[in-house]
This record gives structure tokens, sequence and C-alpha cells, in this order.
């Protein structure tokens, strides 16, 4: 099956029938990780604006209402519509790839849940959840980094002529665990168990950067080859932002962790991140240029609303994690500015994605994959 042929609807501005939840895809879950990274972003920006926390607040509310809203629905899905979720995973490499996106998902409320819920429903009760999240998506992610490959290599039917940026987001998934277990360090017991959690998240992120490295010239040369297959496609264009920005956010969250866990290699860690982050996220911005004017061509062109359209949202915010990062880590005001400017991109972006969204169920119809 060609990836071209395995899109379906994408390729289609139509959309399904009324609420039919054989055709709720793991895709769906870019909505809570799109309106999550959009409250994280407001916590962590290096200028704060009056309103900006509360703001934050009730972005996380509602990402963790959609998170609960959404799981019970796909519980529904995969045991009433069993066939259907396993052609979605096993037989449909266009779909499997989207599993990376629950785990990523559940880590991102978490996270929110530590930095602006916990001022909502107190400092314990947000720990736990957030521990309870972030063992499930880690766990989730390993399972999904991991297995999709091996289901692209023995089962699906792919070709790495008609790569897109869509094959990123199973490897992506461990990067994004280990951006926010840091942030789990300081309640631990000290010792052994926030060592044990540093050095952990330290292989997640090994794991997630050198997949994505191995995979990224394999999703240019399907774009350089094939370009996308569906006008629907070109907002996955932004997903190659994810991974750039998400690990220069998790090379300083580890550099952070690390100063009162391991001391010793607090200096090493802090003038990685910063020299780290500085390149990548220039070379983010390069490709946030490519992604952006190839999608205003889209537009021009006609391309319908997909729910693609939340692959604007969760890779931008990551950019705006890793330039909040740079700018508390340098004191350069110039991250800052960089910060504020893509933080304001994240909002446009998720209220194009969330309108779009939020017409068709008006609708009462699942919005187009």
């Amino acid at each position: 099956m060609s990836t071209l042929a395995g899109i379906g609807p994408l390729a289609r501005p139509a959309v399904r029938s009324r609420f039919d939840l054989a055709q709720l895809g793991p895709n769906w879950y870019a909505a809570v990780m799109g309106t999550a990274i959009l409250a994280n972003g407001a916590a962590v920006l290096p200028v704060r604006l009056p309103g900006l926390t509360g703001f934050g607040e009730v972005m996380w509310a509602l990402g963790l209402a959609a998170l609960l809203v959404l799981a019970a629905a796909r519980l529904v899905h995969l045991t009433r519509h069993r066939e259907a979720a396993r052609a979605q995973l096993l037989d449909n490499p266009a779909t499997a790839v989207f599993y990376g996106c629950p785990p990523m998902a559940l880590l991102a409320v978490g996270l929110g849940t530590l930095l602006l819920g916990s001022r909502v429903i107190g400092t314990g009760l947000a720990v736990a959840l957030d521990t309870v999240l972030w063992s499930l998506g880690t766990l989730y992610a390993l399972a999904v980094a991991g297995g999709i490959p091996y289901l692209m290599i023995t089962r699906h039917r792919v070709s790495a002529l008609e790569a897109n940026p869509t094959w990123l987001l199973p490897v992506v998934a461990p990067l994004v665990a280990s951006a926010c277990g840091p942030a789990l360090v300081p309640h631990l017991p000290a010792g052994t168990a926030q060592q044990a959690m540093l050095y952990g998240c330290w292989a997640l992120f090994g794991i997630g950067l050198l997949a994505t490295l191995a995979l990224l010239p394999v999703v240019f040369t399907g774009l350089f080859h094939s370009r996308l297959p569906a006008l629907a496609l070109t907002p996955t264009l932004f997903l190659v932002l994810g991974p750039l920005g998400q690990s220069v956010t998790a090379v300083h969250q580890l550099a952070d962790a690390a100063r009162p866990v391991l001391p010793a290699l607090a200096p090493a860690m802090t003038d990685l991140a910063e020299l780290y982050g500085v390149a990548v996220i220039g070379v983010a911005m390069l490709w946030l240029a490519v992604a952006l004017t190839a999608n205003l061509r889209a537009r021009r062109a006609g391309m319908p609303f997909a729910m693609t359209w939340w692959a604007y949202t969760f890779p931008v915010g990551t950019c705006v994690t890793g330039a909040s990062a740079l700018a508390r880590h340098t004191g350069f005001g110039g991250f800052s500015g960089l910060a504020v400017g893509l933080y304001l991109l994240l909002a446009l972006a998720w209220v194009l994605a969330a309108g779009g969204t939020a017409a068709g169920l008006a609708r009462g119809r699942l919005p187009a994959r």
C-alpha cells in the first residue's frame, strides 16, 4: 500500500458520516498536544504579561478535559470497532505513525499539570497526576518508538521514496518524555531515585535524537522525490520542527535538573545545552521559513481544512519552550523576543486548528483526517 493510497481521507475534503467513531484515529490526540503546548508555553515564556498565567491555566484545563473525552471515545473505538482499530495500526502505515501522538499528549498534559495545574488542584495532587501521566506516556512512547518502525520493516508496505514528515511522530515521543521528566526530579527522594530519573531522561533523549537523525534523511528523500501526495498533508512539514525544538528544550531541562543531583556534570551539561540549543534553534528557524512558505502556497491553491492543521501547533510550541530555555540560560534578549514571537504564531495556529475542528463538530461530524 503506498502512502498516497493509505492516506485515503486526507486527499479528500469531504467529511465522514455523523460522529462515526469507527473512523476516530490516534491523530486526534494532536488536538490535545496542541492545546497542552499552548498552556505550557505560557508557563515558561521569559516575558511575563498580565493574565498570561491565568490563560495558561485555562488552556491546561481545556487540554486535560480534551484528553479525558478523547480517551473515552478511543476506548469505545477500540472495543466496538476492533477491525477498524486493527487496520489503523497493522494494515495502514499512514495512520499507524499517528500512534506517536497519544504518548505525547499524555506527557504534555502531565507537564502542564505540574507547571500550571498545581495552582488549581494543589502541588501534591499535581505531582501525583504528572507522575502517572509521565510514566504512562513514557512507556507508551518507548513502545511506539520501537513498535511502529518494527511494523514498517516487517508488515507495512512502505517505500522510502514516499516518506513524509508524519514518519517522525513515533520517534519524537521519547524526546518529549526526556523534556518533561526533569520537572519531576525535585519531587523524588534525594539520591538514587533522582539520579535514576535524570539518567533515564538522558537515555530517552538519546533514543529520540538518534532515531530522528536516522529518519530525517529518509523523510527528506521522500519529500524531494515524491513531494507530498495531497495538499492536506502540507501542514505536516511543520512536524520537522518537533524534534528540533523538543531536543533544545530537553537539554536545558536536563541541565537545570542536574545542578543539585549531579553537580560534577552540571557545568558541562549547561555548556552543551547552550551551544547545542543555539545551533539547533537556528536550523529550526530556517525550516520554519520553508514550512510557512509552502503552507501559504498551499492555502492559495485551495488547501482544505483537515486534522493535519494541528501540525501547526505542537512543533511550533516546542520551539517556544526551546527559545524560552535559551533566553533563561543565556540572558540574551534576542531569544526572549524570539520566544514571544513564536508564541504569538503558536496562538494563531491554535485558533486556526481549533476553529476548523470546532466547526466540523458543530455540524455534528468528525472533521476529515
